[in-house]
């Protein structure tokens, strides 16, 4: 359905601000909820904090998306099977989640459901589009949409490994969503799917107050699995409107997947179980050095937004090629992740033992 002039812009913005407010109100609820079912985040030996705090707050911003997703498709934003597909698959990567955080849910059975949650995506968007590779669109096949399954299963567990210390995860939606509006705005300034990502940014948005350092609710495995199959999923999309926008969300999702890839390669090169809880991620060590969860929080996204964005920018725009912005995003991350000892154990002493760490 075409959009009139004044539904263009208002309609989303409108539908977006309810998704904050929404995500917000139930967020706080949510918190009232988990208290009162003892439904807790207890530290161990093996967590990045130290006080008991409710667990489960990402069910907030996947009933604020969900609802958003129909708003946005009866507006004409959003096109139905596109809507369906982020439906299902994120009501398939929250359920499991949910599942997890309340009782323990076997690896095989969750990676099961990450798949067919995937599959489903890729299904209703149509499977892999188009991929720009040196100047040429390239359809990959059969191939692709393997890569493609893959990919969005992957973004969905890695956000869920990178959900370690307050506000990261909400944080990294916020701006890497913020970011893909912007290249839609850049590369399609006609395009009308901005809408989505912008919505997006708003649910994890009204998360974000409750969860910044020092959070007062957790996300649980019910938010960052749905983020992360969200955002993948919204990246294939935006590849469908100009296939080296692929390129550029990869680019905004390089701070996680470089901690998250780098990590499980060294852990499972020394041998170690790969869904054992740990914090030897790049971003928990440095957490441990500085004694505080909020510096390195805001340091991901201030590289989001000051490093990473003006170049996935710059490849939506077409003026470096795809691959060269991603190795020239990804290889210093790759450094730092590597000298802040992602993947291994080490040990720091923190700067202040009272720290909310």
């Amino acid at each position: 359905m075409p959009w009139r002039p004044g539904e263009r812009l208002m309609g989303p913005v409108i539908v977006s601000i309810a998704a904050f407010i929404v995500s917000w109100w139930l967020t706080r609820r949510v918190r009232r909820y988990a208290i009162g079912r003892q439904l807790l985040d207890i530290p161990n030996e093996r967590s990045s904090h130290s006080v008991v705090t409710p667990r489960g707050g990402g069910i907030a911003i996947v009933v604020a998306t969900i609802g958003s997703l129909v708003g946005m498709a009866a507006l004409g934003a959003l096109d139905w099977p596109h809507a369906w597909g982020l439906f299902g698959g994120g009501a398939l990567a929250a359920a499991i989640g949910f599942l997890d955080d309340h009782r323990h849910v076997a690896a095989r059975w969750r990676l099961a459901v990450h798949g067919l949650a995937a599959a489903w995506v890729l299904w209703w968007f149509g499977g892999m589009p188009a991929v720009e590779i040196l100047g040429t669109s390239m359809d990959l096949g059969w191939t692709g949409h393997i890569l493609a399954v893959v990919y969005l299963a992957w973004m969905l567990n890695l956000t869920n490994f990178m959900d370690g210390i307050d506000g990261i995860a909400a944080l990294e939606a916020v701006t890497v969503c913020v970011g893909g509006v912007l290249l839609y705005v850049a590369a399609v300034p006609g395009e009308t799917r901005w809408a989505i990502p912008l919505m997006l940014a708003m649910s994890a948005l009204g998360f974000l107050v409750w969860n910044w350092p020092p959070a007062t609710i957790f996300m649980g495995d019910v938010g960052s699995g749905f983020l992360g199959l969200m955002t993948a999923a919204l990246s294939l999309q935006a590849a469908q409107a100009a296939p080296q926008l692929l390129w550029g969300w990869i680019i905004l999702l390089a701070v996680f997947v470089v901690d998250a890839t780098v990590t499980l390669i060294r852990r499972l090169l020394a041998g170690q179980p790969v869904y054992q809880a740990h914090r030897t991620h790049a971003y928990q060590h440095a957490a441990q050095w500085r004694g505080a969860h909020k510096p390195v929080t805001c340091a991901a996204g201030a590289i989001n937004v000051m490093w990473l964005l003006p170049l996935a920018l710059l490849v939506a725009l077409n003026r470096i090629d795809g691959a060269t912005g991603v190795i020239a995003a990804y290889a210093p991350l790759v450094a730092a992740a590597l000298w802040l000892g992602a993947g291994q154990p080490r040990p720091f002493r923190s700067r202040d033992s009272r720290a909310h760490v």
